[in-house]
């Protein structure tokens, strides 16, 4: 993982609508980076609707919200449609930016080894550092525990 106190590696990649979007167009602002394995699985949608419903406590903080995944841009539309998410979701199928915030991982399900993302969460200050990780979150508690730390009260 990378280390708080750590300039977080600047981006460019699609959104849902295929446009272009880097870490640095939100220079100024805290921004809510989160790495998740697939849309539309059980825990991944809970943790996208756990940020959609405390969106707008984010927005009255100035903070942005990025989710990013392997999944394509069709499928982001798909996911951020199907359960109204409010917030970035970034395609990333060639894993560049997944692997140079080194959540890429080894994993192990049923017996099986292969590599995936671990669910990560970065939370980046306005001078584009990283100000907290947060690694192998949960999905139902880590907009919570983001909230907490922007507010002061983790």
């Amino acid at each position: 993982m990378l280390q708080q106190g750590t300039k977080a590696p600047d981006f460019s990649l699609p959104d849902k609508d295929n446009h272009p979007v880097s870490l640095s167009d939100f220079k100024g602002k805290k921004v809510i980076l989160y790495f998740y394995p697939k849309d539309n699985t059980k825990g991944c949608t809970t943790q996208a609707c756990t940020f959609r419903d405390a969106y707008s406590e984010f927005e009255a903080l100035g903070a942005v919200v990025i989710g990013v995944s392997k999944d394509s841009t069709r499928s982001h539309t798909n996911f951020a449609s199907k359960y109204e998410l409010p917030f970035l979701l970034l395609s990333d199928p060639e894993t560049q930016v997944i692997q140079a915030y080194d959540v890429w991982k080894e994993k192990k399900m049923y017996g099986k080894t292969y590599m995936g993302i671990v669910r990560t969460t970065y939370i980046i200050d306005e001078a584009g550092m990283i100000e907290k990780v947060y690694e192998k979150v949960k999905p139902a508690e880590n907009a919570d525990q983001i909230l907490e730390h922007l507010k002061g009260e983790a």
